[in-house]
């Protein structure tokens, strides 16, 4: 496709200034390696180096672990060795390490000032009478790293050790850290699993990964409503099976003071089911154990964490990060990317089940930085909580999905007034394609029109971004920079050939592994390579439509199977929306492609509207005739269908072939990823 789709998009409107950039952690990179810019320092990092025998790949992953202490208890022999093909290579071989070595025990084994630093701070939901919140913890490295010990010792007491899976189906609240670092410690493969998620998605993760221990609670609070879980699990577990101990967090209460607080008490004396033998209260499994463990020196890649995707059918995958994998990447991409400074306090809404939790946590306390957790729903009880913690607890990074902005955005400006957001130095997003009113309004109205968006792109399969901007950056609305350091990224087209420098859109793909990427999937490497590495010859296929500009700004257009192919032509759906949002009475948008006898294809249009305009014919024919404007009439909404929400992930993306399947009757596949599944029935009712 032809530049011109990038017309809303083509002004740049961030620039930082001199003292910014030469005060960035990537700033110090470059100087440390003589590197000018930064067009060189994405070839440097990602191509070949010219007058070394490594490519750039090579030498940027051998050079960061040194660069940002990612320390080993053995070295490596070499950076990797990749002779079965990029799809297998393997990181840092010969070397030993665990992930909380590195996050967590060196903090709190360093003086007085570093272990008592604060880890996490915590705010749950409820709010008193006056609105402000009743609950708010805070957990320094020294309280984090006992308690994950006593994880640690609690599992190797039941006999988990290395390789084994942990299931951790929690609610937001700060022990899941504890639980995460001490599945890390014994070599425990950790399992997190949405704490959203109904009978039927949790069992299939657990028999998936065949868990032998789950974490759970009794449940959490959404929307000032109780949310319970221990019934899920239990039916899940009944569902699965494998599961032989069950360990729940008191978060609601539930236990009480003494009652039901023995060992064996039954479920008269819960108000949760209970099975006798099999379930143990927090209190009683893992604090009477000691607090202090010696962590296990692992290979460097000894699997550390199964994070399940879910796929377009059939069933999640499961995806393999290593230990010292996941753990460069995730600190690189938080050093350099969003510039982590020694008193930062950093915000990423997310749940411990989707990438963006372990990558939070891991990133941030590699470094020994404090991370920022919330349990709760963002609108409640006013839709100025986000704003309201960002102020209280000094926020200096928030990163957030474009669709949940849309929808505080419409709510209006004033919510935003009177909370102080001058701590903010950084802005983050990913998930999906942004619209440029919504990024401008979240640039200008969030971050004060000089604080820079580091929008985002990678996925699960890497717990890492192949798209990333660098604060040094020039930014235009909507934009993810250029690829990220150490990340052999290009845009081809059907024939595998590259058209990044021709401004076509394209496939994103990746043309080398990084220490990151899955290794393979939890399921075998069938799937593994018929999923990523079938399309083109030792390219990976991330599904991405990808397109780079004349400026060399890089923009995503949604997901490649959900492209619209119209009487012949295609188009993505985010470009239908963003079509669509130009609109000043719509606020979200949601295009699907449905059966056309005549064109093949047509488009529908799900619209959530701006509060102070009417639903009707009137506004129906607007939004077609504008789209028809903007994209040329074939691709004028056939249908445009008016809705209150739609079903989403947890982290904000939209489902659109939960949709699509709605408007067409067909079978929705895996919908385990829908935090809001009531959402299917307002769809249903549009028609």
């Amino acid at each position: 496709m032809a530049s011109d789709s990038l017309a809303d998009t083509d002004e740049v409107v961030h620039r930082p200034d001199r003292e910014f950039v030469e005060s960035t952690n990537v700033w110090e990179f470059m100087q440390a390696y003589d590197i000018d810019d930064y067009d060189e320092l994405i070839d440097r990092t990602t191509r070949a180096d010219p007058g070394e025998p490594a490519s750039g790949v090579d030498w940027f992953w051998d050079a960061v672990t040194d660069y940002l202490d990612v320390e080993f208890f053995e070295p490596y022999d070499r950076v990797r060795d990749d002779s079965r093909g990029p799809q297998f290579s393997e990181w840092y071989p010969g070397g030993t390490t665990n992930v909380a070595h590195n996050v967590l025990d060196r903090h709190a084994a360093t003086g007085v000032e570093r272990r008592n630093k604060v880890a996490c701070i915590w705010e749950g939901e409820p709010v008193g009478p006056d609105g402000e919140a009743t609950e708010i913890r805070e957990v320094t490295f020294h309280e984090l790293h006992r308690q994950s010990n006593m994880v640690a010792n609690y599992l190797d007491s039941r006999g988990v050790g290395v390789g084994d899976t942990v299931g951790l189906y929690m609610p937001m609240v700060p022990e899941v850290v504890s639980i995460l670092y001490g599945c890390f410690k014994v070599g425990a493969v950790a399992v997190p699993i949405f704490s959203g998620f109904g009978v039927d998605a949790t069992a299939t993760r657990i028999d998936d990964a065949e868990c032998s221990v789950l974490f759970t609670g009794d449940g959490f609070y959404r929307r000032g409503s109780e949310v319970r879980l221990k019934g899920t699990a239990d039916d899940a577990i009944d569902e699965a099976g494998h599961v032989e101990e069950v360990v729940v967090y008191d978060r609601l209460g539930t236990r009480g003071g003494d009652a039901g607080g023995s060992e064996g008490a039954g479920a008269d004396d819960h108000d949760i089911p209970w099975t006798e033998g099999r379930d143990r209260w927090w209190e009683e499994a893992v604090t009477p154990h000691d607090d202090a463990f010696e962590t296990r020196e692992l290979d460097a890649n000894r699997e550390s964490m199964l994070l399940y995707s879910s796929g377009t059918t059939g069933e999640p995958k499961g995806i393999v990060h290593t230990h010292a994998g996941v753990n460069v990447q995730c600190a690189k991409e938080l050093y350099f990317g969003f510039d982590l400074q020694p008193a930062d306090r950093f915000f990423w809404v997310s749940d411990i089940g989707w990438m963006m939790g372990p990558w939070t946590l891991i990133g941030n306390h590699h470094f020994g930085n404090t991370v920022f957790m919330y349990e709760g729903a963002p609108d409640y009880p006013e839709p100025d909580r986000y704003w309201e913690m960002i102020d209280r607890h000094g926020i200096t990074q928030f990163g957030i999905s474009p669709t949940a902005i849309r929808a505080l955005r419409k709510h209006g400006d004033e919510w935003l007034e009177g909370h102080d957001l001058s701590s903010l130095r950084l802005l983050g997003s990913t998930g999906e394609p942004w619209d440029p009113e919504s990024w401008l309004w979240f640039y200008e109205e969030v971050g004060g029109g000089d604080t820079p968006i580091i929008n985002i792109s990678g996925g699960t399969e890497i717990c890492g971004c192949f798209l990333m901007p660098m604060p040094i950056q020039d930014l235009k609305p909507c934009t993810l920079g250029g690829p990220g350091l150490g990340m052999d990224i290009d845009i081809v087209n059907g024939e595998g050939e590259s058209v990044a420098d021709t401004h076509e859109r394209g496939y994103l793909v990746a043309r080398d592994s990084c220490p990151s990427m899955t290794k393979s999937l939890w399921q075998g490497d069938e799937r593994y390579l018929r999923e990523y590495w079938s399309t083109w010859d030792d390219r990976w296929d991330h599904g991405d439509w990808a397109q780079k500009d004349e400026d060399g700004f890089w923009f995503l257009h949604g997901r490649a199977d959900d492209a619209l192919n119209v009487a012949g032509r295609k188009v993505g759906p985010a470009e239908v929306e963003g079509a669509a949002i130009e609109h000043d009475g719509v606020n979200q948008a949601a295009a699907v492609g449905v059966p056309d006898d005549t064109t093949g294809t047509a488009v529908v249009l799900y619209v959530v509207t701006e509060d102070g305009f009417a639903e009707g014919d009137e506004l129906r024919e607007e939004i077609r005739e504008l789209v028809g404007e903007e994209l040329g009439k074939p691709f004028r909404p056939r249908e445009v269908l008016f809705v209150d929400e739609f079903p989403k992930t947890q982290s904000g993306k939209i489902i659109r072939r939960a949709i699509r399947g709605t408007y067409t009757g067909e079978d929705l596949g895996d919908m385990s990823s829908i935090e809001n599944p009531d959402a299917l029935e307002d769809v249903e009712a549009a028609r």
